[in-house]
């Protein structure tokens, strides 16, 4: 698209181009250090940071120009707002280059990262799909700038911190079906209340295109108001009879990866998961179902399904040292749900001999006035998982998961940092021990996850 095509589309003009004509080739970047020859730059403001300080390095690096507030000496196009301007060209994408894309909309309190990557997996044709967790108003415009006149599908995870958010996401890209994975406890502290997370996560199904899908968790309690909701095309998936999509006979290996047989209107076929933990069963489900309206038949859903590989980073990413010991870093972020959802993966992969089980467990974030109850319960719940060693990593919050574990009957230990806890592990791992690193994104635990893949320097494994 030539830079005076795009400066029309986001209602913005042209200072310091050479050629009006000269086009655009390649998806939106807002890092200068990703800018590749033919991008364009967006030059956001953030909390610390004002992209338009690294617009020449993103031009030197071949970007072809920048959307900016100002001139900057460069080739730019000048607008108002940077963002509302680019939310304005991803829609204007999606209704016009891209008008015949097919658009999957996910959104949950938990699990809309996974379901994506498994959603991308099961569709077929040319599919992509937002990348890591990029599920706002910057992330959703920059997932369709990856798109192109090939595209059969566009699956994009829609976040939401507002009451509001997921509309306007909507507003820029109306999905042909609409995924909700949950309504739990994520960002409970911002939300308010489950009731103010379930508005916020049901816009999702208010922003379908006419004669859309709605795809909704059969066993969760917000069902019923989200299916009212919805239009007139809904279909559920679960482990409840009344799913249309469901699971059955589910068994969990020793590497916590589940089998089952899924069960549609249409047929049934056998599942084998390659990604950790139980909770992705609901995960692979919501795939099925966007899978079966793209037409695909039960043992297709079943192939593709069982074949799909974990795409996203630090979320129960498993990695097995050469000795012997096991990394399960799903240290992207955490609530009570995925809590409880990690700690039973956990024992489940630390059932046998000679195989001890670890959680190092750090904050959940934005729970608000419920914080302090929420961490003593997943103490509570951490102590009756039968695990060999809890470690909590931090200050308050590890106090109030230790009173949890405690009350619960159980022990553990607190630790002020990252470098004391390595260490304590350093000291105390050995061959077949399976480790759970486990907080949310701000806590940063990826970084003690990433240096227990190096084994202990200065004791032999088993020793």
């Amino acid at each position: 698209m030539s830079l005076t095509r795009i400066a029309n589309l986001v209602q913005g003009r042209l200072t310091d181009v050479l050629d009006p004509d000269e086009m655009v080739t390649e998806h939106a970047v807002f890092d200068s250090r990703e800018a590749v020859p033919g991008a364009l730059f967006i030059a956001l403001q953030g909390e610390h940071a004002d992209g338009h300080a690294y617009v020449e390095a993103a031009i030197n690096k071949g970007a072809v120009a920048a959307l900016v507030t100002h001139p900057v000496g460069v080739p730019a196009i000048v607008v108002d707002d940077v963002l509302a301007a680019f939310g304005r060209l991803g829609r204007a994408l999606l209704h016009g280059t891209f008008n015949t894309v097919r658009i999957v909309g996910i959104t949950g309190s938990a699990g809309k990262t996974s379901t994506k990557d498994f959603i991308a997996q099961v569709l077929p044709g040319n599919v992509v799909a937002t990348p890591q967790s990029f599920n706002n108003e910057i992330g959703l415009p920059l997932t369709v700038t990856m798109a192109d006149t090939r595209t059969d599908y566009l699956v994009l995870e829609m976040g939401a911190r507002h009451i509001g958010d997921i509309r306007d996401l909507t507003r820029i890209a109306r999905p042909d079906i609409s995924v909700i994975t949950n309504i739990g406890t994520a960002h409970l502290g911002e939300f308010g209340g489950r009731d103010n997370i379930a508005q916020a996560k049901g816009e999702i199904v208010e922003g379908l295109r006419a004669g859309g899908l709605a795809v909704l968790n059969a066993d969760d309690d917000y069902l019923q108001a989200l299916s009212e909701r919805a239009g007139d095309r809904v279909v559920t998936y679960g482990l409840s009879e009344q799913a249309t999509i469901r699971a059955a006979d589910i068994a969990t290996d020793a590497h916590g990866q589940a089998g089952y047989t899924l069960l549609t209107p249409e047929g049934s076929a056998k599942v084998q998961l390659q990604v950790v933990g139980e909770v992705q069963v609901h995960n692979s489900l919501a795939a099925a179902a966007v899978g079966r309206e793209a037409g695909l038949d039960v043992h297709q859903v079943a192939a593709r399904l069982s074949a799909a590989l974990p795409r996203s980073r630090w979320r129960m990413e498993t990695t097995t040292r050469a000795d012997g010991v096991t990394i399960v870093n799903d240290a992207y972020n955490a609530n009570p749900d995925s809590m409880r959802h990690s700690l039973n993966a956990l024992a489940a992969m630390s059932g046998g001999v000679n195989q001890r089980s670890v959680a190092v467990l750090g904050r959940m974030n934005e729970l608000g006035d419920d914080a302090h109850a929420a961490h003593v319960e997943i103490g509570r719940y951490a102590a009756g998982r039968d695990l060999d060693q809890i470690i909590l990593v931090g200050g308050d919050e590890a106090q109030w998961i230790l009173d949890g574990v405690q009350s619960g009957g159980g022990a553990a230990v607190c630790v002020p940092d990252q470098d004391t806890a390595l260490h304590l592990l350093h000291s105390t791992l050995r061959t077949g021990d399976v480790v759970l690193v486990k907080a949310s994104r701000g806590v940063q635990l990826q970084q003690l996850a990433a240096a227990l893949l190096q084994p202990n320097p200065s004791s032999p494994a088993g020793s």
